[in-house]
């Protein structure tokens, strides 16, 4: 079990004076004129290629959460089926939705989350941070009903240094984000629609009012004494709109890009607008790590989930081809639990024109 979380939080837990390396994940939502509702994020590793899946967990199967000691933690059926992207182990899935329409994911917290510490005698309550999702999707279908189910487990973490925080959102279009510090559970209403990682959720909506002056467009002419200043182009209005990718600009600009995005009329429709605001979010390489050469991207997935037709879609740094899994057509209760990677083949796919 150690060997596995170290591979996962090596680069996330690297210090380098008080920056945290290779985990910039980026949520946004958004819904469609029809009433449909999407969550979209992505996912970044810098120190090789992330081992990814997608997970389908039938009704009925009986899982069982880690600790920091093995594989003796809290005991659970699933009441619901799940589709998930999971990193690393089947079992930590970072994005999903059930068949009832409840989605989360989770996003690196650092420094700013801290569990209720580690006691063996309550491993019978214990559920590893990394399994929340898992057991959240399979369990429950609204936010209602996961924030009960939260008072009667004991989250901990499986690596001292590695946090996350978590977005949840269900079928009505409501979304939460779950914060969990000094061992205290704590839901922020989402209205926003964006997560980034850390500071905490109620920083990151007050650092917002630092940019009160954005908007989309352009900005009018002003004369500055005798001289008439004019927009150089377009866009002019979004001047000092932060273009790091820290986890407080990335916020920002996630949330104007989100905020401002035009309505489509439907759930397809609008999970291919999520794709295309969360290309602004992809991470070049050397940003991130500068010694490695193979990686196309730190970004290594982005999904787009329609929490109302119950469809899960992804793409990779190894294939932009947009692939789309829908739980209408598994039969949750005849299929077996299993898990297979997000690419086939780390390749990217070219349609070559022919010229007659």
């Amino acid at each position: 079990m150690n060997r596995i979380l170290q591979t996962l939080f090596l680069a996330a837990t690297t210090l380098s004076g008080s920056s945290y390396h290779s985990v910039a994940c980026t949520g946004i939502s958004l819904k469609a004129a029809d009433g449909s509702y999407i969550q979209a994020r992505t996912i970044e590793w810098a120190y090789g290629a992330l081992k990814s899946e997608y997970v389908i967990i039938p009704r009925g199967e009986h899982l069982r959460s880690y600790t920091p000691t093995g594989a003796n933690g809290m005991e659970f059926t699933s009441r619901y089926g799940v589709v998930g992207l999971a990193v690393v182990e089947r079992e930590f899935i970072a994005e999903g939705i059930n068949e009832m329409g409840l989605s989360a994911g989770l996003f690196f917290f650092p420094r700013y989350g801290s569990y209720e510490p580690y006691d063996a005698k309550h491993n019978a309550t214990t559920l590893a941070d990394l399994q929340v999702v898992q057991w959240a999707l399979t369990q429950f279908a609204t936010i209602d009903e996961l924030k009960e189910g939260m008072k009667h487990v004991r989250v901990v973490g499986l690596e001292k240094t590695a946090v996350v925080h978590w977005r949840i959102g269900d079928a009505t279009g409501r979304q939460v984000v779950m914060e969990i510090v000094d061992g205290e559970v704590h839901f922020f209403e989402n209205s926003v629609g964006v997560l980034t990682n850390a500071p905490g959720f109620e920083w990151q909506l007050a650092n917002l009012e630092n940019y009160v002056n954005l908007r989309p467009g352009s900005a009018q002419n002003y004369k500055l004494g005798d001289v008439l200043l004019q927009p150089l182009g377009g866009s002019s209005a979004m001047l000092g709109l932060p273009g790091d990718f820290t986890p407080p600009s990335r916020f920002v600009r996630a949330a104007f890009f989100r905020n401002s995005a035009p309505q489509r009329k439907d759930g397809y429709a609008t999970v291919l607008q999520s794709f295309h605001i969360l290309n602004n979010f992809d991470v070049p390489i050397a940003i991130e790590n500068p010694t490695e050469s193979e990686l196309p991207s730190a970004t290594q997935w982005t999904s787009s989930i329609d929490l109302t037709s119950r469809k899960v879609y992804y793409k990779t740094a190894y294939n932009n081809t947009i692939r789309c899994i829908d739980l209408a057509k598994i039969d949750f209760q005849k299929v077996k639990y299993q898990s297979h990677p997000l690419d086939t083949e780390q390749a990217q796919p070219v349609e070559y024109v022919e010229i007659g």
